[in-house]
Protein backbone atom coordinates (compact mmCIF):
# COMPACT_ATOMS: atom_id res chain seq x y z
CA UNK A 1 0.00 0.00 0.00
CA UNK A 2 2.77 2.42 1.17
CA UNK A 3 3.98 1.89 -2.38
CA UNK A 4 0.72 2.81 -4.43
CA UNK A 5 0.80 6.09 -2.44
CA UNK A 6 4.00 6.82 -3.26
CA UNK A 7 3.50 6.68 -6.87
CA UNK A 8 0.45 8.39 -6.65
CA UNK A 9 1.94 11.12 -5.07
CA UNK A 10 4.51 11.24 -7.45
CA UNK A 11 1.99 11.22 -10.33
CA UNK A 12 0.39 13.97 -9.12
CA UNK A 13 3.60 15.77 -8.47
CA UNK A 14 4.38 17.50 -12.06
CA UNK A 15 0.45 18.40 -12.05
CA UNK A 16 0.81 20.27 -8.97
CA UNK A 17 4.26 22.33 -9.70
CA UNK A 18 2.48 23.27 -13.23
CA UNK A 19 -0.90 24.52 -11.46
CA UNK A 20 1.66 26.61 -8.98
CA UNK A 21 3.33 27.94 -12.03
CA UNK A 22 -0.12 28.79 -13.71
CA UNK A 23 -1.73 30.36 -10.71
CA UNK A 24 0.81 31.95 -8.77
CA UNK A 25 -2.25 34.12 -6.45
CA UNK A 26 -3.10 30.70 -4.56
CA UNK A 27 0.47 30.28 -3.42
CA UNK A 28 -0.76 31.86 0.24
CA UNK A 29 -2.99 29.27 0.32
CA UNK A 30 -0.37 26.92 -0.51
CA UNK A 31 1.45 27.47 2.07
CA UNK A 32 -1.86 27.95 4.65
CA UNK A 33 -2.25 24.09 4.42
CA UNK A 34 1.52 23.67 4.49
CA UNK A 35 1.17 25.31 8.21
CA UNK A 36 -1.62 23.48 9.43
CA UNK A 37 -0.15 20.12 7.95
CA UNK A 38 2.45 20.60 10.74
CA UNK A 39 0.12 19.83 13.15
CA UNK A 40 -2.06 16.72 11.57
CA UNK A 41 0.48 14.76 9.06
CA UNK A 42 0.84 12.39 12.09
CA UNK A 43 -2.97 11.47 12.88
CA UNK A 44 -3.64 11.61 9.26
CA UNK A 45 -0.90 9.21 8.53
CA UNK A 46 0.51 11.19 5.50
CA UNK A 47 4.08 9.76 5.97
CA UNK A 48 5.21 6.65 4.50
CA UNK A 49 8.67 4.94 4.56
CA UNK A 50 10.54 3.13 1.85
CA UNK A 51 12.23 1.64 4.17
CA UNK A 52 10.98 1.21 7.85
CA UNK A 53 12.52 0.08 10.89
CA UNK A 54 9.89 0.01 13.02
CA UNK A 55 10.95 -1.36 16.36
CA UNK A 56 14.65 0.67 16.15
CA UNK A 57 14.65 2.50 19.56
CA UNK A 58 16.00 5.39 17.93
CA UNK A 59 14.42 8.87 16.79
CA UNK A 60 14.39 8.13 13.14
CA UNK A 61 13.10 4.63 12.51
CA UNK A 62 13.17 4.55 8.31
CA UNK A 63 13.91 6.38 4.72
CA UNK A 64 10.38 8.54 5.65
CA UNK A 65 8.44 10.87 2.86
CA UNK A 66 5.85 12.69 3.98
CA UNK A 67 3.12 15.18 1.86
CA UNK A 68 5.28 18.09 3.15
CA UNK A 69 8.11 16.60 1.33
CA UNK A 70 5.88 16.81 -1.72
CA UNK A 71 4.64 20.58 -1.21
CA UNK A 72 8.21 21.69 -0.71
CA UNK A 73 9.20 19.81 -4.20
CA UNK A 74 5.87 21.74 -5.74
CA UNK A 75 7.44 24.88 -4.53
CA UNK A 76 10.87 24.87 -5.26
CA UNK A 77 9.87 23.70 -9.05
CA UNK A 78 7.19 26.10 -9.26
CA UNK A 79 9.65 29.36 -8.22
CA UNK A 80 10.42 30.97 -11.30
CA UNK A 81 13.83 31.10 -11.82
CA UNK A 82 15.09 34.79 -10.55
CA UNK A 83 13.35 34.07 -7.53
CA UNK A 84 15.56 30.76 -6.60
CA UNK A 85 17.64 32.38 -4.07
CA UNK A 86 18.14 30.05 -0.02
CA UNK A 87 20.08 31.35 2.47
CA UNK A 88 20.97 29.69 5.76
CA UNK A 89 20.90 26.22 4.37
CA UNK A 90 25.34 25.63 5.17
CA UNK A 91 25.01 25.48 8.97
CA UNK A 92 22.64 22.16 8.21
CA UNK A 93 24.00 21.13 5.85
CA UNK A 94 27.43 20.56 7.59
CA UNK A 95 25.44 18.90 10.63
CA UNK A 96 24.38 16.47 8.24
CA UNK A 97 27.77 15.32 6.95
CA UNK A 98 29.24 15.19 10.31
CA UNK A 99 26.40 12.78 11.08
CA UNK A 100 27.06 10.32 7.97
CA UNK A 101 30.51 11.05 9.54
CA UNK A 102 29.78 9.29 12.54
CA UNK A 103 28.08 6.25 11.04
CA UNK A 104 31.98 4.37 10.86
CA UNK A 105 31.72 4.37 14.44
CA UNK A 106 28.56 2.14 14.57
CA UNK A 107 28.01 -1.67 13.63
CA UNK A 108 25.03 -1.01 12.22
CA UNK A 109 25.36 2.43 9.95
CA UNK A 110 21.89 2.30 8.68
CA UNK A 111 19.53 3.81 11.02
CA UNK A 112 22.53 6.81 10.91
CA UNK A 113 21.48 7.24 7.50
CA UNK A 114 17.66 7.65 8.44
CA UNK A 115 18.79 10.85 10.35
CA UNK A 116 20.66 12.04 7.66
CA UNK A 117 18.39 11.57 5.38
CA UNK A 118 15.73 13.23 7.67
CA UNK A 119 17.97 16.83 7.64
CA UNK A 120 17.99 16.42 3.77
CA UNK A 121 14.62 16.81 4.19
CA UNK A 122 14.69 19.17 6.30
CA UNK A 123 16.93 21.86 3.57
CA UNK A 124 14.60 21.16 1.35
CA UNK A 125 12.11 22.54 3.10
CA UNK A 126 14.19 25.60 4.08
CA UNK A 127 14.83 26.15 0.49
CA UNK A 128 11.06 25.82 -0.46
CA UNK A 129 9.63 28.20 2.27
CA UNK A 130 12.69 30.42 1.42
CA UNK A 131 11.63 30.58 -2.37
CA UNK A 132 8.16 31.27 -1.50
CA UNK A 133 9.24 34.48 0.66
CA UNK A 134 9.16 36.04 -2.91
CA UNK A 135 4.89 36.88 -2.31
CA UNK A 136 5.16 39.04 0.73
CA UNK A 137 1.49 37.31 1.43
CA UNK A 138 3.07 33.97 2.17
CA UNK A 139 5.18 34.34 5.50
CA UNK A 140 1.57 35.71 7.06
CA UNK A 141 -0.33 32.33 5.48
CA UNK A 142 2.72 30.23 6.90
CA UNK A 143 1.92 31.42 10.43
CA UNK A 144 -1.58 31.36 9.53
CA UNK A 145 -1.79 27.97 8.85
CA UNK A 146 0.63 27.01 12.30
CA UNK A 147 -2.29 29.03 14.05
CA UNK A 148 -5.34 26.63 12.85
CA UNK A 149 -3.20 23.85 13.25
CA UNK A 150 -2.25 24.34 16.78
CA UNK A 151 -6.09 25.65 17.03
CA UNK A 152 -6.76 22.17 15.93
CA UNK A 153 -4.34 20.04 18.69
CA UNK A 154 -5.93 22.67 21.55
CA UNK A 155 -9.42 21.02 20.93
CA UNK A 156 -7.67 17.89 20.69
CA UNK A 157 -6.14 18.71 24.11
CA UNK A 158 -9.77 19.35 25.60
CA UNK A 159 -10.86 16.22 24.91
CA UNK A 160 -7.78 15.02 25.92
CA UNK A 161 -7.91 16.48 29.56
CA UNK A 162 -12.05 15.23 29.22
CA UNK A 163 -11.42 11.89 29.12
CA UNK A 164 -9.24 11.57 31.80
CA UNK A 165 -5.66 12.81 30.79
CA UNK A 166 -3.52 14.90 33.45
CA UNK A 167 -1.32 15.89 31.13
CA UNK A 168 -2.65 16.67 27.34
CA UNK A 169 -0.49 15.95 24.49
CA UNK A 170 -3.56 16.35 21.96
CA UNK A 171 -2.56 13.66 18.79
CA UNK A 172 1.17 13.69 19.39
CA UNK A 173 1.79 11.35 21.57
CA UNK A 174 3.71 13.47 24.14
CA UNK A 175 2.95 16.74 26.02
CA UNK A 176 6.35 17.96 25.65
CA UNK A 177 6.76 17.46 21.86
CA UNK A 178 3.41 19.36 21.60
CA UNK A 179 4.93 22.06 23.90
CA UNK A 180 7.88 22.62 22.42
CA UNK A 181 5.80 22.91 18.57
CA UNK A 182 3.59 25.42 19.96
CA UNK A 183 6.35 27.96 20.42
CA UNK A 184 6.42 28.23 16.34
CA UNK A 185 3.02 29.35 16.19
CA UNK A 186 2.86 31.78 19.52
CA UNK A 187 5.64 34.01 19.09
CA UNK A 188 5.24 34.32 14.97
CA UNK A 189 1.77 35.51 15.57
CA UNK A 190 2.12 37.76 18.55
CA UNK A 191 4.99 39.28 16.58
CA UNK A 192 2.45 40.28 14.02
CA UNK A 193 0.12 41.46 15.97
CA UNK A 194 2.70 43.61 17.53
CA UNK A 195 2.97 45.49 14.11
CA UNK A 196 -0.21 45.42 12.35
CA UNK A 197 -3.40 47.01 13.56
CA UNK A 198 -5.40 44.18 11.42
CA UNK A 199 -3.99 40.94 12.05
CA UNK A 200 -6.74 38.63 10.92
CA UNK A 201 -6.80 35.11 13.01
CA UNK A 202 -3.78 36.05 14.73
CA UNK A 203 -5.27 36.24 18.04
CA UNK A 204 -6.43 33.02 17.43
CA UNK A 205 -2.90 32.11 18.11
CA UNK A 206 -2.14 33.02 21.49
CA UNK A 207 -5.64 31.77 22.60
CA UNK A 208 -4.41 28.01 21.41
CA UNK A 209 -1.21 28.28 22.58
CA UNK A 210 -2.45 29.34 25.96
CA UNK A 211 -4.96 26.32 26.03
CA UNK A 212 -2.21 23.13 24.96
CA UNK A 213 0.24 24.92 27.22
CA UNK A 214 -2.24 24.93 30.29
CA UNK A 215 -3.41 21.72 29.89
CA UNK A 216 -0.44 20.34 29.11
CA UNK A 217 1.00 20.70 32.06
CA UNK A 218 4.83 20.84 31.73
CA UNK A 219 6.36 23.59 34.07
CA UNK A 220 9.31 23.69 31.49
CA UNK A 221 6.63 24.96 28.36
CA UNK A 222 4.54 27.16 31.10
CA UNK A 223 7.98 29.03 32.43
CA UNK A 224 9.84 29.42 29.10
CA UNK A 225 6.58 30.08 26.99
CA UNK A 226 5.99 33.02 29.72
CA UNK A 227 9.56 34.16 29.74
CA UNK A 228 9.56 34.18 25.64
CA UNK A 229 6.52 36.47 26.01
CA UNK A 230 8.55 39.07 28.06
CA UNK A 231 11.25 39.22 26.15
CA UNK A 232 9.38 39.28 22.70
CA UNK A 233 7.92 42.50 24.33
CA UNK A 234 10.90 43.58 25.43
CA UNK A 235 12.95 43.54 22.16
CA UNK A 236 10.17 44.58 20.23
CA UNK A 237 9.76 48.15 22.50
CA UNK A 238 13.21 48.07 22.08
CA UNK A 239 13.69 48.07 18.46
CA UNK A 240 10.90 50.47 18.07
CA UNK A 241 8.20 51.38 20.67
CA UNK A 242 4.68 52.28 19.86
CA UNK A 243 1.43 53.06 21.62
CA UNK A 244 0.06 49.79 20.08
CA UNK A 245 2.82 47.96 21.77
CA UNK A 246 1.75 48.71 24.90
CA UNK A 247 -1.13 48.28 24.75
CA UNK A 248 -0.98 44.83 23.74
CA UNK A 249 1.95 44.49 26.51
CA UNK A 250 -0.84 45.60 29.23
CA UNK A 251 -3.28 42.92 27.70
CA UNK A 252 -0.72 40.12 27.80
CA UNK A 253 0.55 40.36 31.42
CA UNK A 254 -2.86 40.49 32.59
CA UNK A 255 -3.58 37.40 30.53
CA UNK A 256 -0.45 35.93 32.40
CA UNK A 257 -1.65 36.92 35.67
CA UNK A 258 -5.30 35.44 34.78
CA UNK A 259 -3.40 32.21 33.43
CA UNK A 260 -1.23 31.88 36.28
CA UNK A 261 -3.41 30.28 38.73
CA UNK A 262 -5.22 27.71 35.74
CA UNK A 263 -1.64 26.63 35.29
CA UNK A 264 -0.51 26.09 39.25
CA UNK A 265 -4.24 23.97 39.37
CA UNK A 266 -3.19 21.59 36.34
CA UNK A 267 0.44 21.42 37.96
CA UNK A 268 -0.68 20.85 41.14
CA UNK A 269 -3.28 17.66 39.59
CA UNK A 270 -0.15 16.23 37.57
CA UNK A 271 2.20 16.46 41.06
CA UNK A 272 -0.75 15.20 43.10
CA UNK A 273 -1.25 12.05 40.77
CA UNK A 274 2.06 11.56 40.05
CA UNK A 275 4.38 12.85 42.64
CA UNK A 276 8.32 13.62 42.72
CA UNK A 277 10.43 10.74 43.34
CA UNK A 278 12.58 10.75 46.27
CA UNK A 279 15.92 9.27 45.71
CA UNK A 280 16.28 8.52 42.69
CA UNK A 281 16.53 11.46 39.61
CA UNK A 282 16.26 9.81 36.64
CA UNK A 283 16.98 12.79 34.56
CA UNK A 284 20.66 13.26 36.07
CA UNK A 285 21.27 9.35 35.68
CA UNK A 286 20.78 9.71 31.85
CA UNK A 287 23.16 12.78 31.54
CA UNK A 288 25.25 10.79 33.36
CA UNK A 289 25.41 8.05 31.01
CA UNK A 290 25.83 10.32 27.90
CA UNK A 291 29.00 12.03 29.76
CA UNK A 292 30.41 8.50 30.05
CA UNK A 293 29.38 8.02 26.39
CA UNK A 294 30.60 11.10 25.22
CA UNK A 295 34.24 10.79 27.53
CA UNK A 296 34.58 6.82 26.04
CA UNK A 297 34.18 8.25 22.30
CA UNK A 298 34.79 11.89 21.84
CA UNK A 299 33.91 11.63 17.67
CA UNK A 300 30.59 10.20 19.06
CA UNK A 301 29.02 6.59 18.58
CA UNK A 302 27.01 7.06 15.88
CA UNK A 303 23.82 9.34 15.49
CA UNK A 304 20.68 7.62 15.88
CA UNK A 305 22.42 4.83 17.90
CA UNK A 306 22.16 6.31 22.20
CA UNK A 307 19.94 3.92 23.49
CA UNK A 308 21.53 0.84 22.33
CA UNK A 309 24.79 1.87 23.29
CA UNK A 310 24.00 2.92 26.35
CA UNK A 311 22.01 -0.31 26.81
CA UNK A 312 24.52 -2.76 25.28
CA UNK A 313 27.66 -1.28 26.57
CA UNK A 314 26.36 -0.60 30.06
CA UNK A 315 26.33 2.98 30.47
CA UNK A 316 22.87 2.74 31.50
CA UNK A 317 23.86 0.28 34.25
CA UNK A 318 26.95 2.44 35.61
CA UNK A 319 24.94 5.47 35.61
CA UNK A 320 22.36 3.90 37.50
CA UNK A 321 19.48 4.12 34.85
CA UNK A 322 15.84 1.97 36.58
CA UNK A 323 16.09 -1.24 35.16
CA UNK A 324 12.54 -0.77 33.56
CA UNK A 325 11.21 -0.48 30.04
CA UNK A 326 10.34 2.82 30.18
CA UNK A 327 13.67 4.37 31.46
CA UNK A 328 16.15 1.98 29.19
CA UNK A 329 14.23 2.92 25.97
CA UNK A 330 14.60 6.75 26.75
CA UNK A 331 17.00 9.06 25.53
CA UNK A 332 18.78 11.72 27.38
CA UNK A 333 16.75 14.93 28.15
CA UNK A 334 19.24 17.03 26.90
CA UNK A 335 19.67 17.61 23.46
CA UNK A 336 23.00 18.54 23.45
CA UNK A 337 24.46 15.86 25.40
CA UNK A 338 22.33 13.90 23.29
CA UNK A 339 24.26 15.27 19.93
CA UNK A 340 27.70 15.25 22.17
CA UNK A 341 27.33 11.25 22.63
CA UNK A 342 26.44 10.46 19.36
CA UNK A 343 28.24 12.73 17.01
CA UNK A 344 30.79 13.86 19.44
CA UNK A 345 32.83 17.32 19.66
CA UNK A 346 32.28 18.03 15.98
CA UNK A 347 28.68 17.36 16.13
CA UNK A 348 27.67 19.28 19.26
CA UNK A 349 29.74 22.49 18.04
CA UNK A 350 27.60 21.73 14.37
CA UNK A 351 24.43 21.42 16.13
CA UNK A 352 24.92 24.91 18.08
CA UNK A 353 25.89 26.81 15.22
CA UNK A 354 22.63 25.27 13.51
CA UNK A 355 20.60 26.79 16.12
CA UNK A 356 22.42 30.01 17.05
CA UNK A 357 23.15 31.24 13.31
CA UNK A 358 19.64 31.87 12.01
CA UNK A 359 18.76 33.87 15.18
CA UNK A 360 22.05 36.18 14.83
CA UNK A 361 20.82 36.43 11.32
CA UNK A 362 16.97 37.39 12.25
CA UNK A 363 18.07 39.73 15.25
CA UNK A 364 21.01 41.84 12.90
CA UNK A 365 18.28 42.32 9.83
CA UNK A 366 15.29 43.37 12.20
CA UNK A 367 17.93 46.43 13.69
CA UNK A 368 19.17 46.60 10.45
CA UNK A 369 15.56 47.70 9.38
CA UNK A 370 13.88 49.17 12.00
CA UNK A 371 10.98 50.84 10.46
CA UNK A 372 10.30 47.70 7.86
CA UNK A 373 7.24 45.91 9.65
CA UNK A 374 8.22 42.73 8.29
CA UNK A 375 11.34 43.04 10.96
CA UNK A 376 8.59 42.13 14.12
CA UNK A 377 8.55 39.24 12.61
CA UNK A 378 11.68 38.09 12.37
CA UNK A 379 12.10 39.10 16.33
CA UNK A 380 8.73 37.06 16.80
CA UNK A 381 11.16 33.97 14.81
CA UNK A 382 14.51 34.60 16.09
CA UNK A 383 12.46 34.47 19.71
CA UNK A 384 11.07 30.91 18.87
CA UNK A 385 14.57 29.44 17.87
CA UNK A 386 16.20 31.04 21.34
CA UNK A 387 13.14 29.34 23.72
CA UNK A 388 13.83 26.47 21.15
CA UNK A 389 16.99 26.64 22.24
CA UNK A 390 16.69 26.87 26.30
CA UNK A 391 13.94 24.25 26.21
CA UNK A 392 16.57 21.53 24.54
CA UNK A 393 18.45 21.63 27.64
CA UNK A 394 15.70 19.49 29.16
CA UNK A 395 14.63 18.09 26.33
CA UNK A 396 15.40 15.95 23.46
CA UNK A 397 12.88 16.11 21.01
CA UNK A 398 13.98 18.52 19.04
CA UNK A 399 16.14 15.41 16.84
CA UNK A 400 12.22 13.77 15.81
CA UNK A 401 11.37 15.27 12.48
CA UNK A 402 7.89 17.14 13.45
CA UNK A 403 10.49 19.42 15.72
CA UNK A 404 12.89 19.86 12.81
CA UNK A 405 10.17 20.60 10.01
CA UNK A 406 8.82 23.68 12.48
CA UNK A 407 12.86 24.51 12.40
CA UNK A 408 13.10 24.69 8.77
CA UNK A 409 9.87 26.77 8.35
CA UNK A 410 11.07 29.06 10.58
CA UNK A 411 14.62 29.30 8.40
CA UNK A 412 13.25 29.25 5.65
CA UNK A 413 11.38 32.83 7.00
CA UNK A 414 14.12 34.13 8.21
CA UNK A 415 16.27 33.48 4.87
CA UNK A 416 13.35 34.67 2.51
CA UNK A 417 12.48 37.97 4.83
CA UNK A 418 15.90 38.74 4.87
CA UNK A 419 16.43 38.27 1.24
CA UNK A 420 13.76 40.21 0.37
CA UNK A 421 14.76 43.09 2.93
CA UNK A 422 17.86 43.26 1.45
CA UNK A 423 20.17 41.54 4.37
CA UNK A 424 22.26 39.86 2.04
CA UNK A 425 22.88 42.88 -0.86
CA UNK A 426 25.85 44.35 -0.20
CA UNK A 427 25.80 47.97 1.31
CA UNK A 428 27.61 50.70 -0.64
CA UNK A 429 28.79 53.42 0.82
CA UNK A 430 28.15 56.80 -0.58
CA UNK A 431 30.98 58.46 -2.97
CA UNK A 432 30.71 61.65 -1.34
CA UNK A 433 31.05 59.93 2.33
CA UNK A 434 34.68 58.52 0.89
CA UNK A 435 37.10 60.84 2.46
CA UNK A 436 39.59 62.22 -0.76
CA UNK A 437 43.12 63.36 -0.63
CA UNK A 438 44.27 66.90 -2.41
CA UNK A 439 45.43 64.39 -5.43
CA UNK A 440 42.22 62.44 -5.48
CA UNK A 441 40.72 62.46 -8.77
CA UNK A 442 37.05 62.53 -7.27
CA UNK A 443 38.36 66.36 -6.00
CA UNK A 444 39.19 67.65 -9.60
CA UNK A 445 36.26 68.78 -11.57
CA UNK A 446 34.97 67.20 -15.05
CA UNK A 447 36.31 68.90 -17.63
CA UNK A 448 34.39 69.26 -20.81
CA UNK A 449 35.88 67.55 -23.89
CA UNK A 450 36.47 69.92 -27.16
CA UNK A 451 33.74 70.92 -29.24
Amino acid sequence: MKWIALLVVLGLLPGAIGWLRANPRHLPRVMTALGIMQFVTGVLHLVIAPISWGAWPGYAKGLELSLIDAFAVALIASAPKGTRVAHLRWPIAIYAVIVLFSAIQTDVPMPTFFYAWQLGRMIVLITAVAYACRDPRAPEALIRGLIFGLAYQSVMSMIDRAQGAVQAAGTFGHQNLLGMLTYFALFPALAIMLSKKKAKWMWLGPLAAAVVIILAASRATIGLAGAGFVLLLVLSMVRRPTPRKTSIAVAGLIALAVAAPLAMTTLGERFNKDPLPGDYDERAAFERAATMMREDHPLGVGANHYVIVANTKGYSDRAGVAPVYGSRSAHVHNVYLLNAAETGYPGLIAFVVMMVWPIIVALRCSWRFRRDPRGELLLGLAVTLTIVCLHSFYEWIFVTYNAEYMYALAVGLIAGLSQQMGYWTPRRVPRRAIRTGPDDPADTPPVASPA
